[in-house]
């Protein structure tokens, strides 16, 4: 086995597909034969020089979930061995190997899955679970809505809605086309946010109370109007920030409403934290993945050696569903 692989690394001169090191897996880590990567936002600001928790600057390996082979176990791992197929989260999945940690690591469902559609798994079912279980707190019977719904994370986060119990879902898209696609995926209203009277739409849906958990991918650009359409006691989960890091806030609605706004992020997690996330989320909605009932459409596969191309797809955000790495 050769010591070294092909990986996607951040550069000075941009991101570049080279010879690295191959990594070894310590004794709580699998190393995988990586098959297939998807990409996430959090790349495109690595890509850029940014940082994303402990990742970020020149010589990191972009990618955060991945599927392939099993190639090697650490000594204290149970659980796999090699050979498996899984899917994991982790650092550096754009590469020909990849290390995760066990807790991390899910056995792929024996059903006729790609290497692509496995790698879609991870961080959505993880990053929405977490954001609507376990900080949405959503009870059976409340209502959604998924700011930012027809991204890879925001599709699996109405299908969970959907099946934790939710009984209206709204799902949010700027463009038509990928609106119209989002009632394939659990939503019961598609809204766009830049219609004028969107905050009307989403409180007639709801018989004027307004949505009893938001959340939202988006942040700056919609929150005040986001915070008309939450209801009374309601909350807002803040998972993402692609429409601006910082803006106007409404604190008058916010008190008004009594809303918990709710921030999370994987960056200052532990990795006791990150593991049980990943436990709860198997607990509640492992099952059902096995049995088919989550799905994010492929929007497009690259070849590893096309991964500059790949991150200006996702840069330009016409992409509905994940955007793949075939390695």
């Amino acid at each position: 086995m050769t010591e070294t692989m092909r990986a996607a690394v951040v550069t000075a001169e941009g991101v570049r597909v080279q010879e690295m090191p191959r990594p070894s897996p310590g004794p709580e880590e699998v190393l995988v034969r990586v098959r297939a990567a998807t990409l996430n936002r959090a790349d495109l600001g690595v890509a850029a020089g940014g940082a994303h928790g402990a990742m970020g600057g020149p010589g990191t390996i972009l990618g955060l979930d991945f599927a392939g082979e099993v190639e090697a176990i650490g000594s204290a791992v149970t659980g796999v061995k090699v050979g498996d197929r899984v899917t994991a989260s982790g650092s550096g999945g754009y590469a020909e190997y990849a290390v995760a940690d066990i807790g991390r690591v899910q056995k792929v469902p024996d059903r006729n899955l790609s290497w692509e559609e496995a790698a879609t798994l991870p961080v959505a079912l993880a990053t929405m679970h977490d954001a609507i279980v376990m900080n949405g707190r959503l009870a059976k019977g409340e209502s959604v809505m998924i700011l930012g719904a027809s991204s890879g994370v925001g599709i699996m986060g109405m299908q969970i809605a959907k099946f934790m119990g939710a009984s209206l879902v709204v799902g949010t898209s700027t463009d038509h086309d990928r609106r119209a696609r989002l009632k394939e995926f659990g939503a019961d209203v598609a809204v766009n946010t830049r219609d004028a009277d969107w905050v009307d739409q989403v409180l007639a849906a709801t018989g004027g109370k307004g949505v009893n958990l938001v959340i939202d991918q988006i942040s700056a650009a919609t929150i005040n109007a986001a915070m008309r359409c939450t209801a009374i006691l309601g909350r807002i989960v803040n998972v993402g920030r692609l429409g601006g890091m910082k803006g106007e806030f409404d604190f008058d609605t916010h008190a008004t409403r009594r809303i918990s706004y709710i921030g999370v992020t994987h960056r200052t997690r532990s990795r006791d934290e990150i593991r049980a996330e990943y436990a709860a989320m198997r607990r509640d909605l492992w099952q059902a993945v096995e049995e088919g009932r989550f799905t994010i459409p492929i929007d497009r596969v690259f070849p590893l050696d096309l991964v500059v191309e790949a991150l200006g797809h996702m840069k330009a955000n016409k992409h509905f569903g994940k955007i793949a790495l075939s390695v």
